[in-house]
């Protein structure tokens, strides 16, 4: 179990950049996730759209940066970490299944890219466990840092474990991540999401 009283980082205050890492298009993508329109800039820059995650079939997850702007209508916002719930008609065969993992542990996100408006899937890995701080996030809240790529446009989107299971909610990404025990080896140009169980009780009870 991922003990979060044991974060292993500090993420930057800024989320930077256009992208990082390596993302590649993927018709996966679309099974999994969908693209949501916002008409105003997000906190990861000037932007039309961002991804949501299909719940129930009334109700979509994303990040509250993308919920904030976006068409459809708010459900509820995480108290202090960048998620929402918001009001979406899908038409799912299965519910989705989540689960928290590990550092170490390998992961896909899947998203919608800004840039090309094509959806698109990186893999990696998950890195460390960081406290996140900016408009969006507050403490205490934790976000997992990963070397999987993302593109603007992904925030939003299903962070995926091996065995099909969703690990989190794609956040964004900054240049640099400052490693407690090895604070002059700084994680460089990592992707945040928010990892499962930092939103497993919240997002039962706002969907109950």
């Amino acid at each position: 179990m991922m003990k979060f009283n044991a974060i292993a980082a500090l993420a930057a205050l800024t989320l930077t950049g256009c992208s990082v890492g390596k993302y590649n298009y993927s018709s996966t993508a679309m099974e999994r996730v969908d693209m949501s329109f916002t008409g105003i800039p997000t906190v990861l820059g000037i932007g039309s759209l961002g991804t949501s995650i299909p719940l129930t079939p009334e109700y979509s997850l994303t990040a509250a940066h993308v919920a904030r702007f976006a068409v459809q209508r708010v459900k509820a916002y995480h108290p202090y970490c960048d998620l929402a719930i918001i009001y979406h008609k899908n038409d799912l065969k299965t519910l989705p299944k989540f689960r928290s993992s590990e550092v170490g542990e390998p992961v896909k996100m899947y998203g919608y890219s800004f840039v090309s408006a094509m959806p698109v899937e990186s893999s990696g890995v998950n890195l460390a466990l960081t406290g996140i701080r900016n408009g969006f996030n507050k403490k205490p809240c934790v976000a997992m840092a990963s070397n999987a790529g993302v593109v603007q446009g992904m925030s939003g989107g299903a962070v995926y474990n091996a065995d099909d299971t969703i690990s989190g909610v794609i956040v964004g990404y900054t240049s640099k991540v400052r490693q407690r025990l090895k604070p002059n080896e700084p994680l460089k140009d990592v992707s945040l999401y928010i990892p499962y169980q930092g939103f497993k009780e919240w997002l039962a009870a706002s969907t109950s």
